[in-house]
């Protein structure tokens, strides 16, 4: 197996690269529903030179109840070309530096065949601490055509993952913090219950970066975090979270450490964790 290219750039690469034609950049900040101000007003006042703002909400299927659920392929090709964005760019996606959903949006991008993204490792918070500039308002990109093509090995359904909880083929890993992922505190969305999903691991995605530098840690700490967990890094994984974004954490985790075949269960605990749900389970893992 060839060791697949970092999807990190440092931010002295995207400095040397802000201005080139066919780089362009992301700003894929998020918050769980309440917390303001809006990622949207965090980036009118401030992002990277040039950032167009991805709106993981809106890139998504607005017919679907539950949240940010991926969108179709030609919804998804439409929304990023009136982005700027063409299938022969670089795009670098970056977050606040809390490392919660620029991992989500490149993980979209390479699902729908765009192999060309990267994450900034650090995001505004490491750019801005460096003391490298800042624009306000809302970047005008030009729009561009962009063909999408869904690569569905890559996403599971809840279906998928009831039928796994009977044959364990694939591990899931939740990122989820601890006391909820054990069903000891309330989830944020109402009406969900607490638990996780019967035989999942817990890998909160906070363990997966220095929160004081918003960079991610090195790939002797990830493969600590997860062999901790009881994560078992040659056997399929499917990762997990509180509404599909989070889990893109753990899924660029993994693929740093060359394990690119991982898949993200998009519904994740928002959709099993209803009332109605599938059984649930409480607890420490394997518990």
């Amino acid at each position: 197996m060839t060791t697949p290219t970092d999807p990190l750039v440092s931010t002295e690469w995207l400095a040397a690269h802000t201005n080139d034609a066919n780089v362009k950049v992301l700003d894929a900040s998020f918050k769980l529903p309440g917390v303001l101000p809006l990622p949207k007003d965090d980036y009118l006042a401030a992002h990277l030179p040039g950032a167009v703002f991805f709106d993981v909400d809106a890139v998504s299927d607005h017919s679907n109840p539950l949240p940010h659920m991926y969108p179709s392929a030609e919804q998804f090709g439409r929304d990023v070309g009136h982005l700027g964005i063409s299938n022969a760019d670089t795009v670098v996606i970056y977050d606040a530096g809390g490392w919660v959903a620029a991992p989500r949006a490149w993980w979209m991008f390479l699902a729908f065949g765009h192999g060309n993204v990267r994450i900034l490792n650090g995001g505004l918070k490491k750019w801005r601490a460096e003391g490298r500039p800042v624009e306000s308002g809302e970047a005008k990109p030009k729009p561009a055509t962009f063909k999408a093509s869904y690569d569905s090995k890559r996403v599971r359904s809840m279906q998928q993952l009831i039928a796994n909880v009977e044959s364990q083929a694939e591990q899931v890993i939740d990122a989820r913090a601890a006391d909820r992922f054990e069903g000891r505190a309330p989830e944020p969305r109402a009406g969900i219950r607490s638990g996780h999903i019967p035989g999942a691991r817990n890998v909160p995605y906070n363990l997966l970066f220095d929160a004081a530098t918003g960079t991610m840690k090195p790939l002797d700490d990830l493969r600590a975090a997860f062999a901790n967990a009881g994560v078992k890094l040659d056997a399929p994984i499917v990762t997990s979270c509180g509404s599909g974004v989070s889990a893109g954490v753990l899924t660029l985790a993994l693929y740093r450490l060359g394990i690119t075949d991982t898949a993200l269960y998009d519904g994740s605990w928002s959709e099993w964790g209803q009332e109605k749900g599938p059984p649930i389970a409480t607890g420490r893992a394997g518990g």
